[in-house]
C-alpha cells in the first residue's frame, strides 16, 4: 500500500524485453534506498513494482504483460521521468489517501491552463471508471494522490499547486499526455458490498449498482 505522496522523481535508465514482458531499470533520484530490500514494493508512476535488483541509486523490476496492457509503462523510454514512492509502513504519515498501486485504467490529459500560480488540468478517464470519480473525492494520477475539483461525465479537473508541479512529473503534462489512474479503494469496495448476495452471480460486478438495487436494499424510498 501507498499514500500517493510522491517521494522522488526518478528516471528510466533502461527497458529490457523479456519474453513478451519487460524489465525496467530505474534511477531513484533522491529516494532513500538504504532500507529497500529485494522483494520490497516501489510505486512507479502509480504502478506497484517489486524490486528484484537494487543499488544505492537504482533498482530493477519486472513488469508483466497484464501491467503493460493496463498502464502507461509500455510507452516509457529511457530518460523519461517517473514518480516514485516506497510502500507505506505503520509509522508512515497518511498525507494522501490509501493507494494500492493497482492501476484501474489510463486517462488522457485534454487541457492544461494556468490559474494564478496553480495549473488546472482536465483529464478524460475510461468510461467505466466514471462512476468512481466524485467531486472533492480522491483520485491517484501517476501515483500522486489528488483531489477532484470538478466532474463532467467521464472527465474531471484537477487544480495543481506549484509544489506538486515541481515535485512530480505533472509539471511536464501537456494535452495528449497519457496517465495512470487508480480510483478510490473505498468507492470500489462500497460498490461491491452494495451488491450483497448478487455479487456471487455471474456478471453482477459488471452490472454495478443501479437505482433498483439501491431501492431493494432500502437505500431509496
Amino acid at each position: 500500500m501507498f499514500t500517493g505522496i510522491i517521494q522522488s522523481v526518478g528516471k528510466i535508465l533502461g527497458m529490457e524485453s523479456r519474453g513478451g514482458d519487460m524489465r525496467l531499470h530505474i534511477q531513484t533520484g533522491t529516494l532513500p534506498m538504504e532500507d529497500v530490500h529485494l522483494g520490497d514494493s516501489i510505486a512507479t508512476n502509480g504502478v506497484c513494482l517489486t524490486v528484484i535488483e537494487r543499488s544505492a541509486q537504482a533498482y530493477k523490476a519486472d513488469v508483466s504483460r497484464e501491467t503493460l496492457a493496463l498502464s502507461t509503462l509500455a510507452g516509457l523510454k529511457p530518460g523519461n521521468p517517473v514518480n516514485l514512492e516506497k510502500a507505506l509502513t505503520l509509522s508512515t504519515p497518511l498525507g494522501g489517501h490509501l493507494v494500492s498501486g493497482h492501476v484501474d485504467g489510463v486517462g488522457t490529459v485534454l487541457e492544461r491552463r494556468e490559474d494564478a500560480r496553480s495549473v488546472r488540468f482536465r483529464i478524460e478517464a475510461p468510461a467505466e471508471l466514471a462512476r468512481y470519480i466524485a467531486h472533492k473525492g480522491s483520485i491517484c494520477v501517476d501515483g500522486a494522490s489528488l483531489t477532484v475539483n470538478a466532474v463532467d461525465a467521464n472527465r474531471f479537473e484537477l487544480n495543481i499547486v506549484p509544489h506538486t508541479l515541481s515535485e512530480t512529473i505533472m509539471g511536464g503534462y501537456v494535452a495528449g499526455t497519457r496517465v495512470n489512474l487508480e480510483v478510490d479503494l473505498i468507492a470500489r469496495y462500497l460498490e461491491r458490498l452494495l451488491l450483497g448476495e448478487k455479487a456471487a452471480e455471474s456478471k453482477a460486478s459488471s452490472q454495478g449498482v443501479s437505482l433498483g438495487l439501491l431501492a431493494e436494499r432500502g437505500f431509496l424510498k
